[in-house]
């Protein structure tokens, strides 16, 4: 059994549409009050005109709320969902002990460009933190953006650090799945957190909640001997310098692989280690993105009505253009005639 009532999927806020759709009715009628000042008939053009073009903005505001009827059943793809990579961009992550001696980040990147072409079709977004948590990217399914995005990501400048939590993006990520899962309900939303686990912050990283996410991974990058970071701040391809020791050496920042389980444990997604040298299907076959990919679900159609509407304004407002043009011939008209002084 079917469910054929009318529903509304409009694509901007109501209180937006609401309110548009106010103004244009006190504009059109006062409009029409103006016209009638003059002395017309409320039959004639100047009149109708005002009335015409609010009567198609209207439609326009109608059919911006999609209303539709249920239709049977529909494959829905499996392509629809949303991404979230949420990415340590705190200054370990510029370590060089990826592969051959690469920073992290540059794995990092590596691995988000082979998801998203593992997951062509779905809505990526990216999300990285540091010092604080910062949205980069929101949800898009333009590859370009997150291609420019992933390749201009750096390492935070070690002399701004104030140390950084594992779970620093925790509020942000929340806040937008929420957003998400309100925006499009029963979209499954898949996150892919990547980081080395390395925790510099006073306070013990707080929990992870993964209540809105349907999967993913966790993706750790470094090693346990460690590497050695660029200074972004010096201009010679200095490495960041160990204080803590009090001599003049090298910082080494080492992966922390029982933070990142740990971190997996909490999203109750699995946990796989990058080190450059393995094939990304491993990583992939982990994450088992496939299962959402591979096959269409039955879900509820609809039967779109808002082009109706829409096609309805077109012929309301087909008239404005064409009542310009034959005032314009007019004119034209008149002006030959017109005897010449």
């Amino acid at each position: 059994m079917t469910n054929d009532a009318l529903t509304f999927a409009p694509i901007l806020p109501w209180p937006i549409l609401a309110a548009t759709c106010l103004a244009v009715a006190a504009f059109t009628v006062m409009s029409i009050a103006r016209a009638g000042r003059t002395g017309q008939s409320r039959l004639q053009r100047p009149v109708r005109a005002p009335a015409l073009r609010g009567a198609a903005v209207v439609l326009l505001v109608l059919a911006a709320l999609r209303p539709g009827w249920s239709a049977g059943q529909a494959q829905t793809a499996a392509a629809d969902m949303d991404v979230f990579f949420v990415v340590d961009t705190s200054t370990s992550m510029a370590a060089e002990d990826y592969g051959d001696a690469r920073p992290r980040l540059a794995g990092v990147t590596k691995d988000v460009m082979t998801i998203a072409e593992e997951l062509a079709g779905a809505k990526f977004s990216i999300i990285t933190f540091d010092s604080k948590a910062t949205v980069r990217m929101p949800l898009t399914q333009d590859a370009t953006a997150l291609r420019t995005a992933m390749a201009t990501l750096q390492a935070q400048n070690a002399r701004y650090a104030q140390g950084s939590s594992v779970t620093g993006a925790r509020q942000l990520l929340k806040e937008r799945l929420a957003v998400a899962k309100d925006q499009h309900p029963g979209r499954p939303a898949l996150v892919f957190y990547a980081g080395d686990g390395e925790n510099t912050s006073a306070e013990p990283p707080a929990s992870l909640d993964n209540a809105n996410i349907a999967g993913g991974a966790v993706l750790g990058y470094g090693t346990d001997q460690g590497g050695r970071m660029k200074d972004a701040s010096t201009t010679d391809a200095r490495y960041v310098q160990d204080e803590s020791t009090g001599e003049a050496q090298d910082a080494v920042s080492r992966i922390d692989e029982q933070q990142l389980r740990s971190i997996a444990g909490q999203l109750n997604i699995p946990y796989t280690h990058r080190t450059g040298s393995e094939p990304a299907s491993a990583m992939l076959a982990k994450a088992q993105p496939g299962a959402l990919t591979s096959s269409a679900t039955d879900a509820p159609g609809r039967q779109e009505l808002y082009w109706l509407l829409a096609l309805a304004a077109f012929l309301l407002a087909v008239q404005e253009p064409l009542r310009h043009l034959t005032a314009l011939r007019r004119l034209r008209g008149s002006s030959r005639k017109a005897p010449a002084a």
